[in-house]
């Protein structure tokens, strides 16, 4: 006798739907694009307690600098990929119906002598407005982005921006403001380095410089030295003679109490080449501290891989090989100058800065803990 067929056997079954995410209101959407010397990248996110959660992003390296160090001007091919990489930009704000944004132009914009007919340019093929920021804003960007990292326990504050055109250095006192209060007192520089009363305690910056050398202008300067090694000692010391004029202390200060914060594209390559990541990974790498002796061992590596084993690295790549080198002798110069063993590294910038600026002078962050 046939077995009996179940009831209801070869039924469709009732399929469990998730609900489609709701779209964010465009009101509530804020976009930060950081056009450098070497790349352009941009965040679109909304606000979600004291910080914000990512809605779209766009990163590609254009080399807008390309060729500037020896003509003073921007080449024609390096404008003409940038408003490509623009172009793309400028569709995701219009997909997401963006109306709160800061569009920011840097280092090769400020020295180029045709800048301001390559904005023009921009304007008209993208409709984008670009605004070519001065260097003190520029570091005050990068510092704020960095506030969520900032220990209770650090008293001096050093913050480092190693750019394509130019590296921002900011030195903050912050051991007057309460230990629970430190990173948050960073936070309130987004109204300017000295910011007007207020009754909350606040952070000092002491000093602060712009150095005109970042890995794209740094490299160009030492380009026709053939020795992999000598290069680097020479970007090297290079880079620590343009740093004279940086003194915020006389006298030298503790370890105890100081951090130095890192922020680049070369701090967190390091940073991913120490934990031996084959992925990126940026969960693992932003808020990672990392010692000046491991710090070593990831440049004496990058050095004994020469420039061909750098090309091949996945860990570098081929966009980065040509780059990290002189991020990397900037890196080398700081941690011999400053009293640390220590840096923490930031996978967060300018775009961070921009949107963290806006967001707090909306007043739509949350006044908690980050």
């Amino acid at each position: 006798m046939a077995p009996k067929r179940p009831k209801g056997a070869g039924a469709f079954p009732i399929p469990v739907e998730s609900p489609a995410p709701s779209r964010p209101d465009p009101d509530a959407l804020y976009a930060a694009l950081d056009l450098g010397t070497n790349s352009c990248r941009m965040l679109i996110a909304q606000p979600k307690g004291s910080g914000f959660h990512v809605v779209d992003s766009f990163s590609k390296s254009v080399q807008l600098g390309s060729g500037l160090e020896r003509t003073g001007r921007l080449s024609r091919a390096s404008m003409g990929r940038t408003i490509q990489a623009l172009r793309i930009c400028q569709q995701k704000l219009k997909r997401n119906k963006v109306r709160h944004m800061r569009l920011v132009a840097t280092e090769a914009c400020r020295r180029a002598a045709n800048a301001r007919e390559f904005i023009r340019q921009v304007k008209r093929e993208t409709g984008l407005t670009l605004e070519i920021i001065q260097p003190e804003e520029e570091a005050r960007l990068a510092v704020i982005s960095c506030a969520p990292l900032v220990s209770t326990k650090t008293d001096q504050l050093l913050v480092v921006d190693i750019g394509g055109g130019s590296t921002e250095l900011v030195w903050i006192d912050i051991s007057s403001v309460p230990r629970r209060d430190r990173p948050r007192a960073i936070m309130r520089l987004h109204a300017g380095f000295h910011p007007p009363e207020s009754p909350f305690p606040a952070a000092k910056v002491v000093d602060w410089i712009s150095v005109p050398l970042g890995v794209a202008t740094l490299r160009d300067q030492f380009y026709d030295v053939e020795d992999d090694s000598a290069r680097f000692a020479l970007m090297s010391w290079f880079f620590e003679e343009n740093l004279a004029e940086f003194a915020p202390y006389q006298d030298e200060q503790a370890r105890q109490g100081f951090q130095i914060v890192g922020t680049s594209g070369t701090v967190t390559t390091v940073a991913a080449s120490h934990l031996g990541l084959k992925r990126y990974d940026r969960t693992k790498v932003d808020g990672l501290r990392m010692t000046s002796d491991q710090i070593d061992k990831v440049i004496r590596g990058y050095l004994d891989l020469g420039p061909v084993g750098r090309r091949r690295d996945p860990r570098i790549g081929e966009d980065r090989q040509a780059l990290i080198m002189s991020g990397a002798a900037i890196l080398q110069a700081l941690l011999r100058c400053w009293p640390t063993d220590r840096l923490s590294v930031a996978d967060r910038g300018l775009r961070e800065g921009l949107l963290y600026a806006q967001m707090s002078a909306d007043g739509v962050l949350e006044d908690g803990p980050f």
